[in-house]
């Protein structure tokens, strides 16, 4: 299906007063130079062993070796820091500022190129967390707190100094921080994840638009079903094939933009603007 077919269904939701939600993933950041959680980047060698990314984004993991981990997400952090938005980032951030609050942005990106770009903390939803944040690992408070000043990236192989342990304690409690970011055992909440609001978000819905994710946590996968249960509009924009892609094609006047989302999101974005300037 083309980008022509896609503003068609824009015209129609937007001129209806339909609210209209955009759930983003790794292919999105991929552009901008990230590599994906699961690529060989994410693999990390502690002594003899190499873990695998779903064993080092672990709370049991942190729990054994939270030096090792804090060291993983510090070489991550350089990653996202040396990021800059793209033109997909920047086209979603105009398509906010003319939907206002019929549009809401959902990622399960931690890397914070949304929020450089220009989207609102107000109307995203962050439901993996930010790599830019930390909390107390010992939950002796809800607050999620900056990354403390004096952190600096880290090379594979590299070793928290003294002076960074102690950047990285709690400063209430004295015990460790943690990453704000969601582990592969920790489930979905309110407070640090935005559950509640994600699914409140796609009850109301009317189009959902998916880009560069594949599906492969939960959350993301009921936000999708509940637009679909409930007669949403999908459109998906991937360039590959993916089960978001297929039920978007089952579903009424559901589009499936097999193309880069920095591309696809610049054109709809330019159709948002034109259309929101004619009514």
């Amino acid at each position: 299906m083309s980008i022509e077919s896609a503003t068609h269904v824009l015209t129609e939701i937007i001129q209806g007063n339909g609210r209209i939600t955009v759930l983003t993933g790794a292919g999105i950041s991929a552009e901008s130079g990230i590599p994906t959680f699961r690529g060989s980047e994410g693999f990390w060698t502690i002594g003899s062993k190499e873990y695998h990314p779903q064993e080092m984004a672990t709370f049991g993991m942190f729990s054994r070796d939270p030096q090792s981990v804090w060291v993983w997400y510090l070489y991550r952090m350089g990653l996202c820091k040396k990021a800059r938005p793209n033109t997909g980032h920047r086209a979603l951030a105009s398509m906010e500022s003319h939907l206002e609050d019929r549009f809401t942005l959902i990622t399960q990106n931690v890397d914070n190129l949304h929020i450089l770009a220009g989207n609102s903390l107000s109307r995203t939803l962050q439901i993996h967390g930010n790599i830019f944040q930390a909390r107390c690992a010992s939950a002796c408070t809800d607050e999620i707190i900056p990354l403390p000043d004096g952190l600096f990236p880290k090379a594979k192989g590299d070793v928290l100094t003294e002076r960074e342990r102690q950047y990285l304690k709690c400063p209430a409690c004295g015990n460790w921080l943690r990453p704000h970011v969601l582990w592969f055992d920790e489930t979905y909440n309110e407070r640090h994840y935005r559950f509640n609001s994600a699914i409140e978000t796609a009850k109301r819905t009317r189009l959902l638009i998916t880009v560069g994710t594949a599906g492969a946590t939960t959350l993301p996968n009921h936000i999708v079903n509940l637009v679909y249960g409930n007669g949403g509009l999908l459109i998906d924009i991937n360039v590959a094939d993916n089960p978001f892609a297929s039920l978007a094609m089952q579903s009424d006047q559901g589009i499936f933009i097999k193309h880069t989302s920095s591309d696809a999101l610049v054109a709809l974005a330019h159709a948002v603007a034109a259309i929101h300037s004619n009514l």
